[in-house]
C-alpha cells in the first residue's frame, strides 16, 4: 500500500510539473537585409498630363514575418492605376525594359491580384496615382523574399502604363512598361 501512495504521488508531481512548464515562445524567423530598388524611365512616350518621365525609389524591408515595401513613384498619368510587378530578370537594358523578361514567377501560379488567393510572387497592388502623378507605396507582403530560393533581390521592378488585371492571363495586360529598376541588397 505504501508503495502504490508512493508510486500515485510520484506520478501526480511528475504531471503537475510537466503541466507548469512554460512554453518557450517561438523564436522570430531570421530577417534578411533590406533591399532597394531606384526606378528609371523606359523609352516609351510620357503619359498624357504627366510632367516628367516615371521614376521612384522603393525600400523592401523584411520583419522577420512579411516584407514591408515603402516609396513613391512619380510622373505617371496624374489620376490613373499602374501595374507595378516584379519581373524575373534584373536587367533593365532595353530600352521598353523588355530584357526584365516577364513577372517573377518561379511557382507557376496563374497570375493574380497580390494578396487575394493564387498570383505570381511578382504580383504587387496596383499604383494610385494622385491628381499630381505621385503614387505613395505602402504594403506589406507574405509573398515577397528577400532571401531564399524565391527572393526578389537580383530581379527587376517594373511599373506598367496602364492598369492590371488580375484577371488576365498570363500577366494583367498592364500595357508598356514605363519605368524599370533592379532590386539591390542591403542598400
Amino acid at each position: 500500500m505504501k508503495a502504490l501512495h508512493l508510486l500515485t504521488t510520484v506520478a501526480a508531481a511528475a504531471l503537475l510539473a510537466a503541466c507548469s512548464t512554460a512554453s518557450k515562445p517561438a523564436a522570430a524567423p531570421a530577417k534578411a537585409a533590406p533591399a532597394t530598388v531606384a526606378l528609371k524611365p523606359t523609352s516609351v512616350p510620357i503619359a498624357p498630363g504627366a510632367k516628367q518621365p516615371v521614376q521612384g525609389k522603393l525600400r523592401f524591408v523584411d520583419t522577420g514575418y512579411v516584407v514591408q515595401v515603402t516609396g513613391e513613384v512619380s510622373g505617371l498619368k496624374p489620376g490613373a492605376l499602374h501595374g507595378f510587378h516584379v519581373h524575373e530578370h534584373g536587367d533593365c537594358s532595353a530600352p521598353d525594359a523588355s530584357s526584365a523578361g516577364g513577372h517573377f514567377n518561379p511557382t507557376g501560379a496563374p497570375h493574380g491580384a497580390h494578396g487575394h488567393g493564387h498570383h505570381h510572387i511578382g504580383d504587387m497592388p496596383q499604383l494610385l496615382a494622385d491628381a499630381k502623378g505621385v503614387a505613395k507605396v505602402s504594403f506589406t507582403s507574405h509573398s515577397l523574399k528577400l532571401a531564399g530560393a524565391h527572393s526578389i533581390v537580383g530581379k527587376s521592378v517594373i511599373v506598367h502604363r496602364d492598369p492590371d488585371d488580375p484577371k488576365a492571363q498570363p500577366t494583367g495586360n498592364s500595357g508598356p512598361r514605363v519605368a524599370c529598376g533592379v532590386i539591390q541588397a542591403g542598400q
